[in-house]
């Protein structure tokens, strides 16, 4: 077992510290929070232990859980990361690319693995289907959700859109070519409502709408392929995959058959994969520390983490110029 501690005890860090508790791949050493009457509330309610010192916690561990806000991710993977530890990192991974490069340097330096919490990434309906998403050529994507202060010190981009860029990233296997975006603030001081075009040099385009002023909550994302149509709807777990074949000389008396323009007779079928029923959050903790022990790398590197980074800032600095 690895031991493990959590720096954060929020919303999400208090989540972060029940599953590692009851994984059989770590033992919750404790967890730091810079808000001491904080930190004593939770341990009083749950029983973990609370470290006043964020280095003496950092010490006892061989994985370091980030889970505070994105303006000190740097800052403690920095730390944890100079003291010889691996470090989980919730998304996204810092707050500026440089930021990101520099973790990424120390790691490797230090000989330690970090991964980040792209968390959709373990989604069970996004990887019941992520082997049949093959060479997509139009992405459409969703993400809206109901006004909550958590999570507005950044913009809309960073706390919601970053998922779905992720995702795309990992299954697109393209550079970005060009990156077209606009974004509008109605409540916070940052973007709450966001759209970007991302054309990559494959000829892939993604169009992406976050919100986080809607009225109710949405997260799907819908690939168009070659023959093959896939929705995902993260927020759901559900899935639907629409493919096409040549139609039979004799169709049945039920195939759906379309014949386009130039004669060509296409049959329609459906698929529907197995979805498991899993917790993403604990899946990505847990197929950390099996990299940890394996010495593979993480389903969501330290680089993803960097790379989905920049092209969310690149949709950010958009704003500015439009």
């Amino acid at each position: 077992m690895l031991k493990v501690g959590v720096l954060g005890a929020g919303h999400l860090g208090k989540i972060h510290l029940r599953l590692l508790n009851m994984s059989p791949k770590y033992e919750l050493v404790g967890f730091y929070d810079p808000d001491a009457i904080n930190g004593k509330n939770v341990a009083d309610e749950f029983g973990y232990t609370y470290f006043e010192n964020m280095n003496r916690l950092i010490e006892a561990v061989d994985v370091v859980d980030i889970v505070t806000p994105t303006l000190s991710h740097y800052e403690c993977a920095k730390k944890a990361i100079n003291m010889g530890r691996h470090v989980f990192i919730e998304k996204p991974v810092t707050k500026t690319l440089e930021e990101a490069e520099e973790i990424i340097d120390l790691a490797k330096k230090n000989g330690v693995k970090g991964q980040v919490g792209h968390v959709e990434r373990f989604n069970p309906a996004f990887t019941a289907v992520k082997a049949k998403i093959k060479d997509p050529m139009f992405i459409e994507s969703h993400r809206l959700a109901e006004f909550n202060p958590r999570g507005t010190d950044v913009p809309v981009v960073l706390d919601l859109m970053i998922h779905d860029i992720d995702a795309i990233l990992s299954v697109v296997g393209s550079e970005v070519r060009q990156i077209n975006a606009s974004g509008v603030s109605v409540i916070s001081t940052s973007p709450d409502i966001a759209n970007a075009r991302i054309e990559f040099e494959n000829g892939c385009v993604a169009n992406l709408t976050a919100s986080r002023i809607s009225l109710k909550n949405m997260r799907k994302s819908r690939f168009f392929q070659k023959d093959a149509y896939i929705s995902v709807d993260f927020l759901e777990r559900k899935v639907e995959v629409v493919k096409m074949k040549d139609a039979p000389e004799t169709p049945g008396e039920f195939d759906m058959v379309l014949q386009n323009a130039e004669g060509e007779k296409k049959q329609i079928y459906f698929e529907n994969p197995d979805i498991d029923d899993n917790n993403a959050i604990l899946d990505e903790l847990e197929t950390f520390a099996m990299a940890i022990h394996q010495n593979t790398e993480p389903i969501v590197s330290l680089k993803d983490g960097a790379k989905a980074l920049e092209v969310a800032l690149q949709i950010i600095k958009k704003f500015s110029r439009n």
